[in-house]
């Protein structure tokens, strides 16, 4: 392989790249249409080990991921992992919504070896204030306010470039 078709590959690769983020945060912007537009949450709850968690104080140092779930969801299932895996370098706060009693869902994030904090939310109530109508949705919160929103599949460098953009 000569450098100038290296050269005409890596650039190839790259077009497809950028339109697949430009395509990617398109998405994200239709799906996201029924989340209110107040920049901002306050969500402090006590998650399923009775442990306090505060979004805005946990997002002043770095961005947080706030990850909206359902243990019965099958996109979730395949985005879970990839939040888990977020969870070991940025803050990174479950919901689960309607998804059982706070017991069982500790059963569930041992069995899944999960080691984010999680918030049960049985009847969807922060789900509803958030604006949250499709499980899983992410958003990056950094100060208080909310930078991105995701909802459906995303990949780890999807979670990471919304990280990083925050």
């Amino acid at each position: 392989m000569t450098f100038q078709s290296f050269k005409s590959k890596l650039f190839g690769l790259l077009k497809y790249l950028v339109l697949l983020v430009v395509i990617s945060v398109a998405i994200d912007m239709w799906r996201s249409q029924s989340v209110p537009t107040q920049t901002s949450f306050n969500l402090k709850a006590e998650d399923i080990n009775q442990q306090w968690v505060d979004i805005e104080a946990l997002s002043q140092e770095q961005p947080v991921v706030v990850y909206f779930w359902a243990s019965w969801c099958s996109i979730c299932q395949f985005v879970t992992p990839s939040v888990n895996w977020v969870s070991d370098y940025y803050p990174t706060v479950g919901v689960s919504l309607s998804s059982g009693e706070s017991h069982k869902l500790q059963r569930y994030f041992e069995y899944k070896q999960l080691g984010f904090a999680n918030i049960n939310d049985p009847r969807s109530q922060l789900g509803q204030q958030w604006g949250v109508n499709v499980t899983p949705t992410i958003f990056i919160v950094r100060k208080g306010e909310i930078k991105h929103i995701t909802t459906g599949f995303t990949s780890p460098i999807g979670l990471l470039v919304r990280l990083w953009m925050s």
